[in-house]
């Protein structure tokens, strides 16, 4: 997470009691924006805090490590145009993308953002979907995790071994196979809870219920979390955390999992 927000006299300020969240997604995500925002208006219910949200959209309909990559390319010319909004922080999501490029690319992917957005003139703060997922797990001692993610198995294989990279031991990683992002987008959270019960969980200090911002998981976290009696994190919920985190706000979220349940 970059900490950039120390000089914004080329900005025009949020009206007090309100924050702006840009967003970098997949042009064929239909699901951060749906996600993000249900959790954020949970958020303003309990805190009286508005956040209003701001997209750019890069160019990715399959799930192939060319199509990512090219996505990767055109982050910085997103988050010229997100910043353009003059919002607080900028989230990239598509975790993938970012793991795609190799070990600990979270860091340079959100360098090149934040660069990009104050040289537009809006320096913000950036969160990555890859960066927020790993560091949340750390932050709070996960240590050893089982995950399910949507891809084909060698892109789940590659996430594997990134989140392995960051020091965080996954157990059992369960792989859907679905390679069309737009079907993705189509998953029925109501099927996480019969896949979360198929994964090799001894030992395992937390559930990555969705390591793709893509698949839809927020309806099956709770009841994840509350049958399993582990902490349930996605790749979302994740996201969520570090956005309020940076912007000095505590999580007040209900029904979302303890990562985000009120102190």
């Amino acid at each position: 997470m970059t900490q950039n927000a120390t000089d914004r006299s080329c900005t025009s300020p949020a009206p007090a009691g309100l924050s702006r969240i840009g967003l970098i997604v997949p042009s064929s995500n239909t699901t951060m924006e749906t996600e993000l925002p249900e959790l954020f208006r949970r958020q303003s219910e309990a805190t009286g805090h508005r956040y209003t949200f701001h997209s750019a959209r890069a160019a990715m309909k399959q799930v192939t490590r060319e199509e990512l990559l090219a996505m990767v390319d055109r982050a910085a010319d997103c988050a010229t145009a997100v910043s353009d909004a003059a919002v607080d922080v900028i989230a990239y999501a598509c975790l993938v993308a970012v793991m795609a490029q190799g070990p600990g690319a979270h860091k340079e992917s959100e360098q090149v953002i934040a660069d990009a957005a104050r040289e537009n003139g809006h320096p913000a703060e950036v969160v990555s979907s890859a960066g927020a997922l790993v560091r949340t797990l750390r932050a709070h001692g996960y240590s050893r995790v089982a995950i399910v993610t949507p891809y084909m198995a060698p892109l789940t294989r590659m996430v594997r071994e990134y989140i392995e990279g960051e020091g965080i031991e996954v157990l059992d990683a369960i792989a859907l196979e679905v390679p069309d992002n737009l079907e993705v987008g189509r998953l029925d959270p109501s099927g996480l809870p019969g896949i979360a019960r198929g994964l090799k969980r001894e030992g395992a200090e937390a559930i990555v219920l969705s390591a793709c911002v893509q698949m839809p998981s927020l309806a099956a976290v709770q009841a994840v979390e509350d049958e399993l009696g582990l902490p349930v994190v996605t790749a979302a919920t994740a996201t969520a955390y570090e956005v309020l985190t940076s912007l000095g706000h505590a999580p007040a979220i209900s029904g979302a999992g303890r990562l985000l349940a009120p102190a």
